[in-house]
């Protein structure tokens, strides 16, 4: 292991999740490119690395950083990263530079005191002397904070965000309790503070660190879709992260649930705590369902004349569970209709929709997804949006968009239709509920045997399970559905049936290979020449979903390898560098996150903008159109041709979409797609994730690899737990 001292330069690539970090070291006047986690770092900072040099196939020699720590900086750097931070108007890195050079140690004295020697320096008149003296006594505490914020490793933008926040006590919650910062702060997470609080010296078990400790595990959790933990993992979590003992994490749940951070819940034998938030989302989502939940007296004879006369008119046929949908829809005003592909979903939103019209009422349609309402507008030939357009999304920080409709002003309507509800969590469910006045009728349709949404709750699945409202489960298979054996085959994995894989199939193929590089090159060649024909189709629009992220088939390699065969290096294609990953004008691209405040635009063909919106959500893909290096961002569109121009520094949102996770599909459907499939965690291959793969396909399946590991993920019903209470909050309320 070798060990090598020198100041951050630059940070070239920077992931706030994981620490994640690639940076230039200067050492011994030489530049090196550094790669690790470093949860705390910022530029201008002095540090001694331990690792080992490694060659890399596409960024050549980089030092791998196995552990660090930071060297007490020198003081006349503090004062040059001060001076060329842009906090003196007038003063960049370069003036900064010359200042600190010519008075070392000195310069703050100097321009207090003897501002007037200034004019020393190259570029400074006297004017700009007496301007710089000025700021600086003004800027004095806040320089003072800065410079103290950085010895723990805080970088410029961040120190002055937290001065603006707490002010001189900064000094004072920075010494005793700097996990108040997670709390009170956005873009200060508990790794960041514990970061801070290890250089301030604060004990591992103390009750500050703890209590942000477990709240730091439940914000976790949530990002793997739980909305609550079960007490005994939560500790267990919790003291495997902190290295504390459970005893020191248990003495604190009662305490934070009398301050309203947690909620305890005896549900199941057992006690579930909530991080407070999603606990009260939950128990307004139940008492909004409730209330929305009435009943109204309609005969089925007026009903079913009503239905005749728009079968007759759209020569549509309703069997009897559809025509049943019908009448819950009209009686109801909560419905929830479930179903699998094939079983007519679309045929009787379409009645709902007309005999709701004929009544004379106002009717709104919307899908968690840009291209799940697209598809929803086409198949009823009436508008759909997204549910955050329909909202009116005006922005916000990530988790806490705001809407313009909301329970001041609800949404006009008389009915509302919401499609793809597997995909719906309890955050945008409750925002939606708080916008649907009481005497709306609330239809949800959804898929209850798809994965449950990206987001944390299992809402669909709670809904259904509670019994809490009228379900009408759709499971007869239509005889033109009956001729897909995509459709047949996707009931069969859900009912547990065996699947034949001989390949007489129009639109369902398994090409048996057993090595993963083989698997890939299949996949290319059926991407690049053999199905963009078959499905009448462009190779960018056939998807190739893969159960993981990581490993031979997951995404992170997929994406890597599909790049250079869809989309190859050449001389007029742009290139930018972010991290591990390479971005080309010509990529295909999603974007990985919620946010709610990026602004697109839709252009005309002269580049002129014609509708403006905001908000990218998780999921979302598009296409590089340009990678502008001057003004350091790259420019992607969207669906529907939204326009969004990207920060260099904000391309961690996106990520190479060649191949997506099957989570990450959700909601969506393809002409075509490619399944690759080997091994992997038992929990991770099961029924439900290769469902919700196969249901993705509009005219062809094709999975290519091992047919034991889809025998084996046909018969794992094993699905990953998910926390969640609204299914007993709801029967709580019945």
């Amino acid at each position: 292991m070798e060990t090598i001292t020198g100041y951050v330069e630059h940070i070239v690539y920077r992931n706030e999740d994981n620490g994640y970090t690639v940076l230039n070291l200067i050492s011994d006047g030489e530049e090196i490119p550094c790669t690790g986690i470093f949860h705390v770092i910022s530029e201008g900072e002095t540090i001694e690395a331990k690792g080992e040099f490694q060659s890399h196939p596409t960024y050549g020699e980089q030092f791998k950083v196995t552990e660090f720590q930071t060297k007490a900086p020198e003081d006349v750097v503090s004062i040059e990263r001060y001076l060329g931070s842009g906090a003196i108007k007038g003063v960049g890195a370069a003036l900064a530079s010359r200042i600190v050079r010519r008075f070392k140690e000195d310069t703050f004295r100097i321009i207090e005191q003897e501002p007037e020697r200034l004019v020393e320096i190259k570029g400074i008149s006297e004017r700009k002397a007496r301007e710089i003296a000025e700021q600086t006594e003004e800027k004095r505490e806040l320089r003072q904070a800065m410079i103290f914020l950085q010895k723990y490793g805080i970088s410029l933008t961040l120190a002055v965000k937290i001065y603006q926040t707490y002010g001189l006590d900064v000094y004072r919650i920075i010494q005793e309790n700097p996990y108040k910062l997670a709390d009170d702060m956005s873009g200060v997470g508990f790794k960041i503070a514990d970061e801070i609080a290890r250089r301030v010296g604060i004990h591992t078990d103390s009750d500050f660190r703890i209590r942000s400790g477990i709240l730091y595990v439940l914000q976790q959790a949530a990002g793997e879709g739980h909305t609550c933990l079960p007490q005994g993992i939560l500790t267990k979590r919790t003291s495997d992260i902190l290295e504390v003992a459970p005893e020191f994490i248990e003495k604190h749940y009662m305490d934070m649930s009398i301050e309203r951070k947690l909620m305890l819940k005896e549900m199941r034998d057992d006690v579930f705590i909530y991080a407070a938030s999603y606990y009260y989302m939950e128990v307004n989502t139940a008492t909004m369902l409730k209330a929305l939940n009435v009943t109204y007296d309609v005969a089925d004879a007026p009903i079913e004349q009503r239905v005749h006369k728009i079968e007759k008119s759209t020569n549509m046929q309703l069997d009897d569970m559809q025509m049943s949908a019908v009448k819950e829809a009209v009686r109801n005003g909560l419905l929830v209709i479930t179903g699998g592909p094939g079983t007519g979903k679309t045929t009787t939103i379409n009645t709902i929709i007309r005999y709701f019209e004929s009544e004379g009422m106002d009717i709104f349609l919307a899908a968690p997804t840009g291209r799940a309402a697209k598809r929803m507008s086409e198949t009823t030939g009436f508008e759909a949006r997204t549910i955050h357009r329909m909202l009116e999304l005006n922005g916000g920080m990530e988790g806490s968009a705001g809407f313009e409709k909301n329970e001041k002003n609800p949404l006009e309507t008389d009915v509302v239709i919401i499609d793809e509800m597997s995909m719906v969590d309890i955050t945008l469910m409750h925002s939606l509920l708080k916008a649907v006045m009481y005497g709306t009728r609330l239809i949800l349709v959804g898929d209850a045997n798809q994965l449950p949404s990206v987001g944390p709750g299992s809402v669909l699945k709670d809904i259904i399970d509670s019994k809490a409202c009228s379900v009408v489960r759709l499971t007869r298979i239509f005889r033109q559905a009956s001729k897909s054996d995509i459709v047949v085959n996707a009931h069969k994995i859900n009912r547990g049936e065996e699947v034949v894989l001989d390949n007489k199939s129009r639109d369902f193929f398994f090409l048996k290979r057993y090595d993963a590089d083989v698997i890939i090159s299949v996949c290319i060649q059926l991407i690049k020449q053999k199905l963009p024909k078959y499905v009448d189709a462009q190779p960018f629009d056939i998807q190739i979903l893969t159960p993981m992220r990581k490993g031979l088939l997951g995404v992170e390699r997929l994406n890597g390898i599909l790049q250079q065969y869809l989309n190859p290096k050449a001389p007029d294609k742009a290139e930018r560098e972010h991290g591990q990953m390479i971005f080309r004008e010509g990529d295909k691209i999603m974007q990985t996150k919620n946010n709610y405040q990026i602004e697109w635009e839709i252009r005309s063909k002269y580049g002129i903008p014609v509708d403006k919106g905001m908000g990218v959500f998780n999921g979302d893909m598009g296409i590089v159109r340009e990678i502008n290096g001057f003004s350091e961002t790259m420019t992607v569109e969207f669906e529907e041709g939204r326009m969004v121009d990207y920060p260099f520094k904000q391309l961690d949102e996106l990520d190479l979409a060649y191949a997506i996770t099957v989570h990450k599909s959700q909601g969506s459907e393809y002409p075509a797609v490619v399944i690759p499939l080997l091994g992997g965690p038992r929990m991770l291959m099961n029924r439900n994730l290769l469902y919700t793969a196969v249901t993705r396909a509009k005219k062809c399946v094709t999975l290519v690899g091992d047919d034991t590991a889809f025998q084996e993920m046909a018969f794992n019903v094993s699905e990953q737990k998910r926390y969640s209470g609204l299914k007993e909050q709801l029967q709580s309320q019945i």
